[in-house]
């Protein structure tokens, strides 16, 4: 495990890794979602054949896994940013291929444009994109508690009965203050929005939809912006679990 100070004071970020192998290629940064954790989601697409002889990185965003929960940080898109630019700079990681997952991939597009030499490629899994998502989400459905209620209401203890299993296992991790007010970020979005500054970067850019959700909204845009869009058949929200050898051909960059 390594850490890197952000925000508050005394304040840190922390990762675990594997050591580079013989490939050559820039590091892989893999970056969780909304109430996640990177090594539990990305863990075992990373020692896949295709992708085990790059460095990897998996780190816990601010407020989540094993990283700190300070109270007097925002939890903003922009603050998550800023804090993973952190871990990069101190983990000697520029240039480095990011895929993120939901909430992670908005962080990763931010990080993208506020600090475009940590990043070489984005590699996007079900990415929030736009601000105000349905209010059938995740992140729409915590938000809708005032942080009070959330946090001392009982408002995180019935989301936690609510959700599966999956998403329970490492959401209880996560502080709830932390959470809150991430989803609330994640509802809020950005100026300009996620999608806007997407369509703007220049770099390699994948977005990967599960083949049981709902149509890509804007997915015509996106390929005429150069962006690679890939619908994982047999998978929904977690691809990485619902398709693991289909996640991995992607952010290997295989047919």
């Amino acid at each position: 495990m390594e850490h890197a100070s952000f925000g508050p004071e005394g304040a840190h970020i922390r990762w675990t890794g594997t050591a580079a192998g013989g490939d050559g290629g820039p590091p892989r940064v893999y970056v969780h979602g909304l109430g996640a954790t990177s090594a539990v989601y990305h863990a075992h697409i990373a020692a896949v054949p295709a992708l085990a002889g790059r460095r990897s990185l998996f780190v816990d965003l601010p407020g989540h896994g094993i990283s700190d929960r300070p109270a007097d940080f925002g939890y903003t898109l922009e603050d998550h940013a800023d804090a993973l630019a952190s871990a990069l700079d101190a983990a000697g990681a520029s240039g480095a291929e990011l895929i993120g997952h939901s909430m992670g991939g908005s962080v990763a597009i931010v990080l993208a444009v506020r600090r475009p030499e940590l990043v070489s490629r984005l590699v996007l899994t079900e990415a929030n994109l736009d601000p105000d998502p349905p209010l059938s989400a995740g992140s729409s459905r915590i938000a809708a508690y005032t942080e009070d209620t959330f946090v001392r209401g009982g408002g995180f203890e019935e989301t936690l009965e609510r959700i599966g299993p999956v998403w329970r296992a490492t959401m209880r991790l996560a502080d709830p203050t932390a959470l809150h007010r991430s989803a609330c970020a994640l509802v809020r979005g950005t100026r300009p929005t996620m999608r806007e500054m997407l369509l703007g970067l220049g770099i390699p850019r994948t977005f990967l939809a599960g083949g049981h959700g709902e149509e890509l909204s804007g997915r015509e845009e996106l390929t005429a912006a150069g962006v690679t869009v890939r619908t994982v058949p047999g998978a929904g929200h977690n691809v990485m679990f619902d398709n693991a050898p289909g996640f991995a051909a992607a952010v290997a960059g295989q047919p």
